[in-house]
């Protein structure tokens, strides 16, 4: 298994789409200094949302969808536990862990 930081090291210098998408969702969690949260709605898709899944009394804020290829492709390339990938001129060092949003299986992706 690679991890998003060898995938994002090849040598053509290409970040896999699924990477920067991912870039782009920890880019507003950490503008709010919270987790990027990643459940999936159906088989095609994967809504995103930013917040604390940890804190119950306050609602995650919905970022929109990914296509499951997308999310599949984001899990594939990045490991549970302490991650870092370079996207363009940004590092990102982040938490991968599971947890449960009401009732439904969650990945969390939180900013280090």
């Amino acid at each position: 298994m690679r991890t998003a930081s060898e995938a994002t090291s090849g040598l053509e210098g290409h970040t896999p789409e699924s990477l920067q998408t991912l870039a782009s969702y920890l880019e507003i969690s950490l503008e709010k200094g919270k987790c990027v949260v990643m459940m999936r709605r159906d088989k095609d898709i994967f809504a995103v949302y930013i917040g604390n899944p940890a804190d119950e009394d306050v609602k995650l804020t919905s970022q929109g969808t990914v296509a499951t290829a997308v999310a599949e492709e984001i899990l594939e390339l990045t490991q549970v536990g302490l991650n870092r990938m370079t996207v363009g001129d940004q590092t990102y060092r982040f938490f991968r862990s599971f947890t449960h949003v009401s009732d439904a299986g969650a990945v969390v992706f939180a900013p280090t």
